[in-house]
């Protein structure tokens, strides 16, 4: 992942109500969630929950389908993982890290 684009993700999280926008979406897995319900969800405004959308699209964080006349938003998991990786790239002085890691498989 390159640093412009880890700088940009890191940007659209550095915001709560996209972080809780944005892990709503991880919860959800691939079916992913219409506007409507992340809106009743997570008690956003419909207008601020699209900004807040468009600024997670921008950073690549999620994607969006449109089925029917509904929009679809998931969770762009590769770019999640990506993003977890470049920071913890390296960690421990290149050793085999010492935190113990999830013991629970993420099933992405």
């Amino acid at each position: 992942m390159q640093e412009t684009q880890v700088i940009r993700s890191l940007s659209a999280l550095a915001h709560e109500a996209r972080l809780r926008i944005f892990r709503a979406l991880v919860v959800a897995g691939p079916e992913g969630l219409t506007p409507t319900a992340l809106a009743q969800q997570l008690s956003i405004a419909a207008n601020a929950l699209s900004f807040h959308l468009k600024e997670l699209s921008h950073a690549e964080l999620v994607s969006q389908e449109k089925q029917g006349r509904h929009v679809l938003y998931r969770a762009e998991f590769p770019a999640m993982h990506g993003l977890l990786s470049y920071l913890s790239d390296n960690c421990c002085q290149g050793a085999a890290c010492a935190v113990e890691p999830n013991t629970q498989p993420c099933k992405c």
